[in-house]
């Protein structure tokens, strides 16, 4: 068995080396002679960088869902102007415009009763001579005639509430109830109008220009219709001025917690012992704050449409997705950004995934340059300019992608994936045309 073995030994074959596992082997004595040459490390117990290291980036991580909505609040929710844009393609939702039509057309005839109007018109010809029984047939057809003529307002009114002329007096409408939210919200409610405990959305320039349509097509009883202002609730005005402290904070912290909480999380990174497994701890940190946050507004939705008649389910869920929609694009953009930092933190460790990741990663790009050396592809000086400075070549392509993602207008989720993958495109070509010149790719060769 010695012998066989033996001769085994002697008849195996050694398989040369490609230059990328010349220069890697190159890379590991060169990493193993600087760990024999460097003194033993002593153990070290935990000390305060460690745990101050974890105390911010825990806090950090809490305080980023708290600033992405301290300052959706600022933008969207306190600013009038932004409320009123966010809010105003709301008017062109079905179940909104079904909502408002009916409360301008049942305000409309609560002034105009045309059946009330038809009998005392059939009361006056009975008075002057009008044979009874003709009469008791004319009462009996008001009851269809106010039928009719409510489904003729009622269209009218749902072709004006659909026109895209109602946009700016939709717009008004919303103005002056936001005003209204804002009031009760600062604690101000004695400068508004609240009916019973609800804060109300004013329906007043609605009936105006109802009234201007239904006379213009002949319907001139509307008239009779006064200066009213029909509203549609908003809000819960007790639950509203509870929440006014809160409401408050949010608004005045939100221009600088956001930088209080990249201090934090930078801080924290920066004195941590491994900065790569702290930067891997922020990302995939931020990204669960932000899926709490989701499934917080979730829930908030099931039960706002919960709480209301199931007439007003549609238009309440419509209105609380608009008005979230660009809080949920943070969201979204919040935990892209986190995922591709946990993501490629991971990548860098040295965990038994990472490793073969990226060592597949290598063989692949191996395996393109030996079919482009086959192909007459070769780099030539390029190639020896990129080795001597791939360092410096990657640092540029990821500023390149941090500037471009912070100027571009609006940032977004599916943005952030684009960026990184082309980043990750970018490093690969920078990988590619990795190649040591001649002379020092021949070292490792001699050396074995």
């Amino acid at each position: 068995m010695s012998e066989s073995t033996a001769g085994k030994t002697e008849t195996a074959v050694m398989v040369p080396l490609h230059d990328d596992e010349r220069a890697e082997l190159l890379r590991l004595r060169e990493e193993v002679a600087a760990l024999r040459k460097a003194p033993p490390r002593r153990r070290r117990t935990p000390n305060w960088r460690a745990a101050g290291a974890a105390v911010l980036i825990t806090l950090g991580c809490l305080l980023a869902p708290l600033s992405l909505l301290t300052v959706w609040v600022h933008n969207q929710v306190s600013n009038t102007d932004r409320f009123v844009a966010t809010m105003s393609p709301l008017i062109e939702q079905p179940s909104v415009q079904a909502a408002v039509t009916d409360r301008v057309t049942g305000t409309i005839f609560g002034y105009v009763d045309v059946q009330a109007y038809a009998n005392q018109a059939v009361d006056a010809l009975a008075a002057q001579g009008l044979s009874p029984v003709l009469a008791d047939r004319l009462h009996s057809l008001t009851g269809p005639l106010a039928s009719s003529l409510q489904g003729f307002v009622h269209d009218q009114v749902s072709t004006l509430v659909a026109s895209p002329q109602v946009r700016a007096v939709w717009d008004q409408a919303l103005r002056g109830g936001h005003e209204q939210l804002n009031a009760v919200m600062s604690g101000n409610a004695s400068a508004i109008g609240i009916a019973g405990d609800k804060v109300q959305l004013d329906l007043g320039p609605l009936i105006t220009a109802a009234k201007q349509r239904l006379a213009a097509n002949g319907f001139t009883a509307v008239n009779a219709v006064p200066d009213v202002h029909p509203t549609l609730a908003v809000g819960d005005a007790a639950t509203l001025i509870k929440a006014r402290s809160a409401y408050n904070t949010l608004d005045t912290v939100a221009t600088w917690l956001p930088w209080v909480t990249l201090v934090l999380l930078a801080a924290g990174v920066y004195l941590a012992r491994n900065h790569r497994r702290a930067l891997l701890n922020t990302g995939f940190g931020i990204a669960a704050g932000m899926v709490v946050i989701a499934v917080a507004l979730f829930v908030v939705r099931g039960v706002l449409i919960s709480n209301v008649p199931s007439r007003s389910a549609a238009p309440a869920a419509d209105s609380y997705d608009l008005i979230v929609r660009f809080l949920r694009d943070g969201l979204r953009l919040a935990f892209v950004v986190g995922l591709l930092i946990g993501i490629g933190a991971f990548l860098a460790g040295p965990s038994v995934t990472a490793v073969r990741l990226r060592a597949g990663a290598s063989r692949l790009i191996a395996w393109l340059r030996r079919g482009g050396a086959k192909a007459g592809l070769r780099t030539g000086k390029v190639g020896g300019w990129v080795h001597d400075h791939r360092t410096v070549l990657r640092v540029v392509a990821v500023g390149l992608a941090v500037l471009v993602f912070i100027f571009l207008s609006p940032p977004s989720g599916l943005a952030a994936l684009v960026i990184a993958l082309v980043l990750l495109g970018c490093l690969g070509v920078i990988q590619f045309l990795d190649q040591p010149p001649a002379e020092r790719a021949d070292q490792p060769t001699s050396a074995t």
